[in-house]
């Protein structure tokens, strides 16, 4: 069922679109990728400590297991699958012609992180994700340890130079992340969630804007809220070549104009987790919710298409 509040909302929807159920039976659905190259979809299914694959062809099938308890991914400027492990406490790299595993980074400052959970790759390549506790707070998406960081903070990963930054601690529960369209801009989601009971604090989503200090390394300032999730959560979001933000929330996926006008809601039948952008022409929005993860097809182009080597043009 889509929901239209503004009538910016009509040029989003192909007349007749529809909701698809593409895959169900997981436990808890999140982090998903499409590989352009080979015309899937990968996603994990954390608490089964897997990883899922989708293609129009043949359907589901199980990519990775044990996987480590892998939760975000992302591809990076050469078309490698980068995952954000709760069980290794770092980021990896999968080098998918090879399939060759690689670790980025786990340690900050010498100490391990807390369980990375989402990420995005700037132009330039530079890594960034989130490092929230809840990988680590149980042993139901990862392995239950101490918490070694001073808090629960945003990095950027330089792969060029090895070295690893801090880029936000004023974060009670960082989750997702994505750029905006001309990457001046970065959202982040603070969820809060506090295990087990699952209470949630924070709903919203900051803006901040993108720069750089005197040592050529990033930064973030002018951190707002730019909007609250009601009901649920913000878990993890994507953005469109239109600069809309098309975010997870209890009920489906709500769709904001950067003015922070609600545009839309596609509801979903389930609590969505996390969405991204695919297909042939990169418009199709793929939607992993809690057991189950569908797709419908819109008027519009996710902005990692082009940055993922889609064959899509900008």
């Amino acid at each position: 069922m889509i929901e239209q509040y503004d009538p910016l909302a009509k040029t989003l929807f192909i007349d007749g679109c529809q909701l698809e159920k593409i895959s169900h039976g997981a436990v808890w659905n999140e982090g998903p990728v499409w590989l352009p190259e080979s015309q899937t979809l990968l996603w994990s299914d954390i608490p089964n400590n897997r990883i899922v694959s989708w293609n129009q062809q043949t359907g589901s099938s199980v990519w990775r297991s044990p996987a480590n308890f892998t939760n975000g991914h992302y591809l990076d400027l050469e078309g490698n699958l980068l995952h954000c492990c709760h069980g290794g406490r770092c980021i990896l790299k999968t080098n998918l012609r090879t399939n060759q595993v690689t670790t980025l980074v786990s340690h900050y400052r010498g100490k391990p992180l807390n369980s990375p959970n989402d990420l995005v790759v700037k132009a330039d390549g530079s890594i960034w994700f989130t490092d929230p506790p809840y990988g680590i707070l149980s042993d139901y998406e990862g392995y239950k340890a101490d918490v070694e960081q001073a808090g629960n903070f945003v990095y950027c990963y330089y792969p060029k130079t090895n070295r690893l930054t801090l880029v936000c601690d004023s974060m009670e529960g960082p989750n997702g992340l994505a750029f905006s369209v001309d990457e001046s801009q970065l959202y982040i989601s603070d969820t809060s969630i506090t295990l087990p009971d699952q209470t949630i604090g924070h709903h919203h989503i900051m803006r901040y804007d993108v720069s750089s200090n005197t040592l050529g390394e990033y930064q973030l300032t002018n951190g707002e809220v730019f909007i609250e999730i009601h009901p649920g959560v913000a878990d993890g979001f994507r953005l469109d070549r239109n600069g809309w933000i098309f975010s997870s929330s209890a009920e489906g996926i709500h769709v904001y104009h950067p003015d922070r006008r609600l545009l839309a809601k596609i509801l979903v039948p389930e609590i969505v987790s996390n969405c991204t952008f695919g297909g042939m022409e990169g418009d199709t929005l793929f939607i992993t919710a809690s057991s189950s993860v569908y797709r419908i097809r819109l008027n519009t182009v996710g902005i990692q298409a082009y940055q993922c080597g889609s064959t899509v043009s900008k």
